[in-house]
């Protein structure tokens, strides 16, 4: 086994008992959160255990980092509270289970999870605060020739959940540029003028492109990097050079920890914003920290988490990087939940080519959902700790541009 083996055999080994549950998987995708909460027996009175014992669950991705380096960093236990270690679990699916039944009172979701879960399920989740800043890219096989996104048509690219950023960046794009987002199944043919999308588990993608299943994909980190390193994939475009500084991934409670445990709260808001303070300042310690040759967060190989947190080089102006006065990293950390961006999000998802039924979002008002799905007071304390943060302007533009 070569060591590019190795390292898609791990991930994927590590993914696949979960991944395989395609039911499940495609039912969430789908937006079927309620279906699925139901057949696991879960409903929407459902908490996590009222101990102050901080259970965080997650997905073995970059967008995990702050809860981790909270977790490694002992920086729980400086706020006087006992943390279990985190809890890698295989899919948004199991997750979602996972919190929804109370295993977990900690986790990071996809910004569009919450929204479902809320506003769909009438599930009481609340958001204290964004996880990190852009963290994804999208990559094209070598045996493609394209560049931008222009040259996208007529391609098969892969998108990690039918709900996530990747998607709602990507069809933005592909809508600017004149291409047309379709759901079509492999047997028939994608027209010069549209891009068929499907849902792949994110370990998969790799060896999909190598395999030529698929002409690209848009993931979160570090598998666009293990998609670098190991099959020559190509850096179209990272998608926090379209959306500047855009969230991906937030951190989510029971609102019922909010109401009834307001300092607990803001003990774990506190270490987590710690983490992101440390996290921007030392990345590359904090890709070994994540990666299986540090802690073990993150079933990957030290050189390839580095490269996803780091490897913001100009290597990549040109096509992948089009707007370095930006001043972006590849991944950021920055915990202010800018009500601009939900806003925004909201009025994105309605325009997203999805599977399944959409008909709830139609009835959202993207400025009750900004004000109503975070509870902004945590955070806004936890930021005053930090000069270079205290003094930030909490209202801002989103900027996109491709």
């Amino acid at each position: 086994m070569t060591g590019r083996d190795s390292d898609f055999s791990s991930a994927q080994d590590w993914f696949a008992a979960d991944w395989t549950r395609r039911g499940t998987l495609d039912a969430l995708a789908r937006g079927g959160l309620g279906a699925l909460l139901a057949a696991a027996g879960i409903g929407s009175r459902a908490y996590a255990a009222t101990d102050d014992v901080v259970r965080i669950g997650y997905l073995p991705i970059t967008d995990a980092s702050a809860l981790l380096v909270a977790h490694a960093r002992g920086l729980f236990e400086q706020q006087g509270l006992a943390a279990e270690a985190p809890t890698p679990v295989r899919s948004w699916s199991a997750l979602i289970e996972g919190f929804a039944a109370g295993r977990f009172n900690v986790v990071h979701f996809l910004k569009p999870i919450p929204v479902w879960m809320r506003y769909n399920n009438k599930f009481p989740v609340k958001l204290l605060a964004w996880a990190h800043t852009n963290g994804s890219g999208l990559v094209v096989g070598p045996h493609t020739t394209a560049r931008e996104f222009k040259d996208l048509g007529g391609a098969r690219i892969a998108v990690p959940f039918w709900y996530s950023m990747h998607n709602v960046v990507l069809q933005y794009a592909l809508r600017t540029i004149g291409l047309k987002p379709v759901i079509k199944p492999d047997s028939e043919p994608v027209a010069a003028n549209e891009v068929a999308l499907q849902v792949v588990p994110p370990p998969e993608m790799p060896p999909a492109l190598a395999a030529k299943k698929i002409d690209g994909y848009i993931v979160a980190e570090p598998f666009n990097a293990l998609g670098e390193l190991r099959v020559g994939a190509r850096m179209l475009r990272f998608t926090g050079d379209i959306w500047k500084n855009h969230p991906c991934c937030v951190v989510a409670v029971h609102e019922r920890d909010t109401v009834e445990r307001p300092e607990w709260t803001q003990k774990v808001t506190d270490a987590i914003v710690a983490a992101q303070v440390y996290a921007a300042a030392n990345k590359a310690e904090v890709a070994k920290l994540l990666s299986r040759d540090g802690k073990g967060y993150l079933p990957v190989p030290s050189d390839a988490v580095l490269k996803a947190v780091t490897d913001y080089g100009p290597g990549y102006d040109g096509t992948a990087i089009r707007h370095r006065d930006w001043g972006n990293g590849r991944i950021d950390f920055q915990p202010w939940p800018y009500p601009s961006a939900t806003k925004l999000i909201v009025d994105a998802m309605n325009q997203t080519l999805v599977e399944g039924d959409t008909t709830f979002l139609r009835t959202l008002d993207p400025a009750f959902v900004a004000n109503d799905l975070y509870d902004t007071s945590f955070v806004k304390a936890a930021i005053q700790k930090y000069p270079e943060w205290s003094k930030a302007v909490l209202t801002r533009e989103e900027v996109l541009e491709l």
